[in-house]
């Protein structure tokens, strides 16, 4: 089982994700796309790290995705993956400017081949404003492309808003 979850910062999406995993009897690995670039976002690294059960695998991977979930993939497990959008921010600054591009469709051919269950999370960019500037536009363009073809892979979508959760495809949680 495939499942995206979307929402914007603060919407209780990672919370509703691990909330998700530790309802299984899965082994579960986590693996985490964040760069800690300043003091902020270790504090936030550290905050998402306490809320974690401590048999939890933890990964973390900023660049090669697919090939990290291709290399953990065994059934009766389940990979959490947050978030997407830091992944995506990863890419589009690496100094290769195609690494985004090869990495989303590995992902994208990667994820209908793995026997475990894979929760993905990620920022939905697209309910704001068009932003200004040339890389930020990109962020937002590159993300929502990713999303919609996420979504169309995946069993189940939700989007959260204010820590309540919206199916919008697939069953009911």
């Amino acid at each position: 089982m495939l499942q995206l979850i979307l929402g914007g910062a603060r919407s209780g999406k990672s919370k509703l994700a691990e909330q998700i995993a530790k309802e299984t009897s899965l082994n579960v690995i986590y693996v985490a796309t964040a760069q800690a670039w300043d003091e902020e976002m270790q504090l936030r690294i550290a905050h998402h790290q306490s809320q974690r059960p401590s048999e939890w695998q933890l990964i973390e991977e900023t660049y090669y995705l697919a090939d990290t979930l291709k290399k953990n993939d065994q059934e009766g497990q389940l990979i959490l993956v947050d978030c997407l959008t830091l992944w995506m921010s990863n890419l589009l600054i690496h100094d290769d400017e195609n690494l985004q591009i090869q990495e989303c469709q590995k992902l994208l051919q990667v994820l209908p081949k793995l026997q475990s269950q894979v929760i993905l999370v990620s920022n939905e960019t697209g309910l704001g404003v068009v932003p200004m500037g040339e890389i930020t536009r990109k962020f937002v363009d590159e993300s929502g492309r990713l999303h919609q073809q996420l979504g169309q892979l995946a069993d189940r979508v939700v989007f959260c808003i204010a820590g309540f959760p919206m199916v919008l495809k697939g069953e009911c949680l």
